[in-house]
């Protein structure tokens, strides 16, 4: 999907994190805090004198059949688009718009732009893309490491779990060792809590046009539909994370960020994506489409290797409190493999196929 092959908006501090991380890693022998001690040192938010977002406007799903593709094309970030064509600028010329600027690869990037926007216009004109997603907002409290989902406001009946992963690698300060459930109220609290998730594509009729392209040998503009298709879905999922936060979770509406600042996701919440630095266990989306009935409600499936399809397509959990953020797990010792297989009712080889890149051992 848009996600394996170039970087999405979505990732952007995460991936930041994630060098950061593997920087302090390479530099000496990691070392390990116990499961034990890294919860000890978990993010512990005050859910009382620092509350969770108020209630989503609706419990259940918002799907969106056609969305206009024109509302999309300002929320776009273009810089992974020129990554596909690899062409970077040299700095200060690096990035969008500056890389017109550039002297070796500006007037291509230029020219590249321009066909960019002509095919644009047509894809929207023809209605050669469809834009199809799903939004869901469910009561939610944590319960250690995990998120709980229920049916309703009563909170009796969990009918979805999400599973976290925490950080274990030894910091050489005093930030806390996080896990995404840190920034969901505890059901001990009482404190009522709530989660948000995505799935969108911009992806539906793209096949058809890319092998159209093909059958007539023009791979240029296979390769520019599958380019704008994936812009389009990062865009829609950007367009769609404003939505919930001004109207429909509603705990920002007088939030007021240029396209710029969105792609610096200068706004409270996050909205991680499972399989990146801060949940790498694509698992988690089987548990997302069971939830919202994605494939049901939007016709976005997901494939044996836990891809999107449409691959044009992006999805995200979403969390609201003013002190969630963005991390990267980094890696993790075998009691946490362990104690998480535990977890989600599996076996430990299972979760080691799952979490290869994360694991802090040989195995």
């Amino acid at each position: 999907g848009i996600n394996a092959e170039y970087m999405g908006l979505d990732e952007l501090s995460e991936t930041y994190e994630e060098l950061k991380e593997e920087h302090a890693a390479n530099q000496k022998e990691r070392k390990y805090l116990s499961l034990t001690q890294a919860r000890d040192k978990g993010l512990k938010i005050d859910f009382t004198t620092i509350p969770p977002a108020p209630k989503p406007t609706f419990l259940g799903h918002k799907i969106y059949d056609d969305y206009p593709l024109d509302r999309l094309v300002p929320k776009i970030d273009w810089n992974p688009f020129f990554a596909v064509w690899q062409l970077r600028g040299k700095y200060p010329n690096r990035g969008y718009p500056k890389l017109f600027n550039d002297e070796t690869v500006g007037a291509e990037a230029k020219r590249l732009f321009g066909e960019a926007q002509n095919m644009m216009q047509e894809l929207i004109s023809k209605k050669q893309l469809i834009a199809k997603g799903v939004v869901s907002f469910f009561p939610a409290n944590s319960i250690g490491d995990d998120v709980e989902v229920y049916e309703d406001e009563s909170r009796s009946n969990v009918i979805a779990k999400f599973f976290g992963l925490r950080q274990q690698a030894v910091k050489d300060n005093d930030e806390p060792y996080l896990c995404v459930s840190d920034f969901v109220a505890p059901k001990s609290t009482g404190v009522q809590d709530y989660i948000g998730l995505f799935a969108v594509s911009a992806g539906f009729g793209c096949d058809e046009l890319c092998k159209k392209y093909e059958a007539e040998s023009d791979d240029f503009s296979s390769i520019m539909v599958k380019a704008l298709a994936d812009r389009l879905a990062e865009a829609f999922a950007e367009d769609l994370h404003e939505e919930v936060r001004k109207t429909l979770w509603g705990y920002q509406p007088s939030e007021d960020l240029d396209p710029a600042s969105l792609i610096r996701q200068q706004y409270q919440g996050i909205r991680p994506a499972p399989g990146y630095p801060l949940q790498p266990d694509h698992l988690e989306k089987a548990t997302m489409w069971k939830l919202s009935q994605i494939y049901e409600k939007t016709g976005i499936s997901l494939t044996e290797t836990f891809a999107m399809d449409p691959p044009a397509s992006t999805c995200a959990l979403m969390f609201a409190h003013p002190q969630s953020k963005y991390f990267a797990v980094g890696k993790i010792t075998k009691e946490q493999v362990q104690d998480y297989a535990q977890r989600r009712g599996t076996d430990t080889k299972n979760v080691e196929r799952q979490l290869g890149t994360i694991l802090g051992y040989d195995y």
